[in-house]
């Protein structure tokens, strides 16, 4: 099927830039090659959306740069917000925030980058830039942080994401990927990798011969064994599925395994761990993982289930345990953890495919069918003409 180029404004000048539409409809993505104006009306929870004609101009901003998009990661809150089950979506959507790329021109006033860098877009676009938070490098805990899709830019508009072939952002939003970073397998990593990263560093995980608990083997999960592996961190993968465990020790490097059913195996080791980051994003229990902390042990969730989660008090109380959360991390530490990701030779295990694919990698991400995240090959699949 052919794709369809739309309009959207991205930057803060107003300057537009082309993507491809792709809408979430009857749970399919569907392109629409129809010009016309902006429609909206529901559809079985969803909404069914049209996008119309092309724009004069596209340039970046005085101090933005434009990239040609090459890669883009597909992460389960893709599919969330696909799915408007965070109750926050916005239509039309266009995801996609693991985004690398090539820059191709830059505003006038831009010092960081020049044409022909490499560089990624991750889960934020903007933010206030004058609060404690960002005083303090953490746009992503500002009140006013804009996400990268989704969200509303400065002048009102929506932002779109990465699954477009044209970028423009901000340069303090835009992060350098090194050389030696492969692109297609480092794009997860501007969501996936400071998403396990920054509470690794926060929360004081990241201390050699230090314990730590990584429960999920998925698109967060496998990163961050290597993320902690690299810091010299014991791991422990944590997962309801027995069949995770040859990959887990023998391929991804951890030290041992737990199966989270097997009551044996939770009982043994209890009480043995410094620290657990909780990647799952669907409803479970914590209490089990909970009774695995040493006293003064920290439990960090990072995934976002739809529902709320129980969580028993008592056991908190007695052993002076921690539990907390993690939102992915500030600019200057996101280039921090590329620039470790690359010394370290630390990227994603990806599948490449097509554009148009997405619809059959949006139900594989669904039943966790993938080893472990795709990256859609924009550069190569999203042609420029309708």
């Amino acid at each position: 099927m052919q794709a369809c180029k739309i309009v959207f404004v991205f930057a803060a000048s107003g300057k537009q830039i082309l993507v491809y539409s792709f809408t979430y409809y009857r749970e399919k993505w569907q392109t629409n090659c129809q010009r016309k104006s902006i429609q909206n009306r529901p559809l079985d929870g969803l909404q069914e959306t049209s996008l119309g004609s092309s724009p004069p101009s596209n340039s970046p901003g005085e101090q933005q740069g434009k990239s040609k998009v090459l890669y883009c990661g597909i992460c389960h809150s893709d599919l969330h917000m696909v799915k408007n089950e965070w109750g926050v979506t916005q239509y039309p959507l266009i995801p996609g925030h693991e985004i690398v790329g090539v820059v191709t021109e830059v505003g006038s006033k831009v010092e960081k980058f020049k044409v022909g860098d490499k560089v990624g877009v991750g889960c934020m676009v903007g933010s206030c830039r004058s609060c404690d938070s960002c005083d303090n490098n953490l746009e992503n805990y500002c009140s006013k942080m804009i996400l990268t899709y989704g969200a509303k830019y400065y002048d009102g508009t929506v932002t779109y994401g990465g699954y477009s072939d044209n970028m423009v952002a901000d340069e303090h939003f835009i992060v350098r990927i090194p050389n030696n970073l492969p692109l297609d397998a480092g794009a997860p990593l501007l969501c996936a990798g400071i998403t396990v990263y920054s509470p690794l560093r926060y929360f004081g995980l990241d201390k050699p011969g230090m314990h730590v608990g990584i429960v999920g083997l998925g698109g967060l999960g496998h990163v961050a064994v290597k993320f902690a592996r690299a810091m010299g961190v014991k791991v422990t993968v944590i997962s309801t599925s027995p069949n995770k465990k040859q990959e887990a020790l023998e391929n991804l490097g951890a030290d041992s395994f737990l199966v989270s059913r097997d009551q044996d195996q939770m009982q043994a080791a209890m009480g043995t761990l410094d620290g657990i980051i909780d990647t799952v994003s669907a409803v479970h229990p914590l209490l089990p993982l909970v009774a695995l902390l040493k006293s003064h042990g920290k439990l960090v969730l990072v995934g976002a289930p739809e529902k709320p989660l129980e969580l028993p008090v008592f056991p908190l109380i007695t052993g002076r345990k921690t539990v907390g959360g993690s939102c992915v991390g500030g600019i200057k530490e996101t280039q921090e953890m590329i620039d470790f990701a690359a010394k370290h030779n630390i990227t994603a295990d990806i599948e490449v495919i097509p554009m148009d694919y997405v619809n059959t990698a949006m139900e594989r991400v669904l039943k966790a069918d993938v080893r472990y995240r795709f990256v859609i090959d924009v550069g190569k699949t999203l042609k420029p003409d309708v």
